[in-house]
């Protein structure tokens, strides 16, 4: 079988005889009408007037959308939307996006453009979120959790905020989408710092929303800066529409999140000897940095002290130099949980969850990574995939195995 690798796909070949099982998304149906599906979504939304009864003429409308690690299928949902603004008396000089940048790096015309679509990018303003640039945040006060909440200036000051993007598991926050649009998508750098070290306290885990501390200040921040209207999609991994849920950022993002728990969350019988997970392709594995997610996925469907072989091409490498900086100094997971409950650091962060998911067993990388670096980062570096197929099994083919094609969205479920 095929297995994505970047813009392209790698070969694999089994031993006769080892027993295996594909591991996918269940089988929801994309929606058949997507135009008729989101006039309505944006006509009869949820716990909330419609777009076009909750704006009105002269007033500024900033849409809030992904950058370009998360697909949402922006170029497809944004035309209706402005269309929906502009019939209901907004000018397009009076509406402007910003993308939802959080740490990420800023993109360029090129890279925003092919996330809107030509002619958006071609009529309507667009503007990067850059955490750091303190210039551009405003204060707004601090959560229960003692977060202080920083946000992009251009967003608070506009009249409306409308935010977009896609629902998928968040390995800290439960769920990504809703209110993430806003906090961390255009928080301030010590913001989003805050907010993610709660991912060291209980509760803070992928699928789980009622008890995590993460999201639950992300709710307390994120009416702070203030939401008119939400509109997520949920895609399958040939990026077509399940679900389009407009309305109340809350109410309208918590259907989304049960419409993904439904599609991605796959029941296990057992757990696997080998995992063999592919992150679906770029930009799923576009670096180290956003090819954890697959990682911190399908590892649930390991045994303990099993293997797992990851395909992750990261052409842009490991995505943070915070993360590696911290890789390389701490080498132990004790030692890396101690050091960012003294100074919580954002990079760090990812080196300590992705160190804790590797105790569990061995993660062989097929990268472009160098060699050296993969081991650094506490991966076994292969070659290639049918390198490593070859090293794992050796004699011993009785090992039950997991094949994964889309391991980014692919949320494994133990059976009691």
């Amino acid at each position: 079988m095929k297995l994505a690798y970047g813009e392209q796909e790698l070969s694999l070949e089994l031993p006769e005889d080892v027993p295996s099982m594909l591991l996918q998304p269940n089988p929801v149906q994309p929606i058949s009408g997507p135009e008729i599906a989101l006039q309505e979504a944006l006509r009869d939304p949820i716990a909330s007037p419609p777009l076009r009864k909750l704006v009105q003429a002269g007033e500024s409308i900033c849409l809030l959308v992904n950058d370009s690690t998360r697909l949402a299928r922006s170029e497809f949902f944004l035309p209706f939307l402005i269309d929906e603004l502009k019939e209901a008396g907004i000018k397009k000089e009076d509406i402007f996006i910003v993308f939802t940048n959080g740490t990420h790096r800023p993109m360029d015309k090129k890279e925003m453009e092919n996330l809107v679509g030509h002619d958006v990018a071609n009529n309507i303003a667009m503007f990067n979120h850059d955490s750091k640039n303190e210039k551009e945040l405003v204060y707004l006060g601090e959560t229960s959790f003692k977060t202080p909440v920083y946000v992009n200036k251009k967003v608070l000051e506009a009249d409306r905020r409308i935010l977009t993007g896609s629902v998928v598991h968040h390995f800290f926050a439960g769920f990504g989408g809703g209110r993430k649009a806003l906090m961390p998508g255009v928080a301030g750098f010590e913001t989003i710092r805050k907010n993610h070290s709660l991912l060291l306290e209980e509760g803070a885990e992928s699928g789980k929303l009622e008890g995590n501390p993460v999201h639950e200040d992300l709710l307390e921040a994120a009416p702070m800066v203030g939401c008119d209207f939400l509109l997520n999609t949920v895609l399958n991994e040939k990026k077509q529409i399940l679900g389009i849920f407009a309305g109340d950022m809350i109410k309208a993002h918590l259907k989304a999140c049960d419409l993904v728990q439904k599609a991605n969350g796959v029941e296990l019988e057992q757990l696997a000897d080998l995992v063999i997970a592919s992150c679906g392709g770029y930009p799923k594995d576009i670096n180290v940095y956003q090819a954890h997610k697959t990682l911190d996925n399908c590892i649930r469907a390991m045994k303990p002290g099993g293997k797992m072989i990851l395909l992750a091409e990261c052409p842009e490498g490991i995505g943070s130099a915070a993360y590696e900086e911290w890789a390389t100094r701490y080498r132990k997971v004790e030692e890396v949980e101690a050091a960012l409950r003294k100074n919580f650091m954002l990079g760090g962060h990812k080196a300590y969850t992705v160190a804790r998911l590797l105790q569990r067993g061995d993660v062989y990388l097929v990268s472009a990574l160098r060699p050296d670096t993969a081991k650094m980062l506490g991966f076994i570096p292969a070659r290639s995939l049918q390198e490593a197929v070859r090293e794992i099994y050796g004699d011993n083919q009785e090992q039950f195995t997991y094949i994964i094609p889309q391991g980014s969205i692919t949320f494994p479920l133990i059976s009691d």
